[in-house]
């Protein structure tokens, strides 16, 4: 099976309740075949970056015949 990773936005009421007390109106979230992994970001470069490790872990795991 193909794993889609993708980073989604979530503005206002979508941001958790934590980062909201800490005055942030946005985050960015890490997506696996449309649900989401880990925990929401305060900037789009640390969701890009769990993005990339989610990316090669999945190859890593990948069949040689796959490679």
């Amino acid at each position: 099976m193909h794993s889609k990773v993708d980073v989604a936005v979530m503005i206002g009421s979508g941001v958790p309740a934590y980062l909201r007390t800490m005055g942030q109106s946005v985050c960015w979230v890490v997506l696996l075949n449309g649900e989401r992994r880990g925990k929401a970001y305060c900037s789009r470069d640390e969701a890009e970056e769990c993005k990339a490790v989610w990316l090669a872990q999945l190859n890593a795991e990948a069949p040689d015949s796959l490679h």
